[in-house]
């Protein structure tokens, strides 16, 4: 169950961090900055956990085909 929790905030938190990269691409409007501060160390943090889950995340590749039980 506790696995279930993590993976569900990672991709939230990946998720997140996709959202704040479109706004950039398209309208050169960095959400996480506007809230937090241009690189204050609780930018960075965001920043950091959005890596850091992306990195994660990368494990579930092979993971997602159908299981028969």
């Amino acid at each position: 169950m506790g696995n279930k929790a993590l993976n569900y905030t990672a991709l939230t938190i990946a998720i997140i961090g996709a959202v704040n990269w479109g706004l950039i691409g398209f309208f050169n409007f960095d959400l996480v900055s506007f809230i937090f501060g241009n690189m204050t160390w609780l930018t960075r943090v965001v920043y950091g956990l959005v890596g850091i889950c992306g990195l994660y995340l990368l494990t579930f590749y092979g993971h997602s085909e159908a299981r028969a039980d």
